[in-house]
């Protein structure tokens, strides 16, 4: 048992740091690389166990052989509860938006050819009331300018944000679409922002869509709350 123990271990850490490379590089696609690092995640948990049972059960030399795998599952197990406690408790959802009654349309997006088989509309309220309850102060941006100018700041704005990639811009419809990518696994997310008129002035809405996955680790709130700060704070904005 000591000795499956540390293969595991060394198999387990191998796919573990290999899988996000893979992605990372394009070896593979995103969902791919997620597999390999997700499968390395599955048997660190399975080493720890066997490792566990082999150092209380076995004799010496069989905890000795053990104690790497151990060391590896550690690692791993570590790791992954340091990235995912600040978002244990996000809503299990991908497609966010500051308004959930009628949110902003992705129109350019449905174009693009990896979006060619996605659904692009939103999910409605079976979403809407994991948000509420997820991101319940999550809200358009007011800024005390006409459309026209406010949609020239979004535009200022968007070009500003690191990774992001404007894919469409429409000052006649006061739209803007993009994509942004996880620095680690690739993943692609589509964006797009609205510019509505407001008593006199404007409001900003935003909605951001992962295209992989069911949950997305608070990503696309982040965005649109990071967004919204560097946009209200170079304006005349109340939030």
């Amino acid at each position: 048992m000591g000795r499956v123990a540390g293969w595991l271990g060394g198999i387990a850490l191998l796919l573990f740091l290999v899988g996000p490379l893979l992605a990372y590089f394009e070896v593979t696609g995103p969902a791919a690389g997620f597999y390999v690092f997700a499968l390395g995640v599955l048997l660190g948990v399975v080493t720890l166990i066997v490792s566990l049972i082999a150092l209380i059960r076995g004799p010496r030399d069989n905890r000795r052989r053990a104690f790497p795998g151990l060391v590896a599952a550690l690692v791993i197990v570590a790791t992954v509860i340091a990235v995912a406690q600040p978002n244990a408790n996000v809503p299990r959802i991908n497609d966010i938006t500051t308004d959930t009654e009628n949110p902003p349309v992705f129109v350019f997006a449905k174009t693009l050819p990896d979006n060619a088989a996605r659904d692009m509309t939103y999910p409605g309220e079976e979403f809407a009331k994991q948000q509420r309850e997820g991101y319940p102060d999550l809200g358009p941006l007011r800024l005390a300018v006409p459309p026209a100018q406010a949609f020239s700041r979004v535009q200022l704005a968007a070009r500003s944000m690191p990774g992001w990639q404007i894919t469409n811009e429409n000052p006649e419809g006061l739209r803007l679409e993009g994509t942004e990518t996880s620095d680690l696994f690739r993943f692609v997310d589509d964006f797009v922002i609205e510019v509505r008129p407001s008593n006199g002035g404007s409001e900003v809405h935003m909605r951001s869509k992962s295209r992989v996955g069911r949950g997305d680790v608070g990503a696309n709130a982040a965005r649109i709350e990071a967004f919204f700060a560097r946009l209200g704070s170079g304006s005349a904005a109340t939030s």
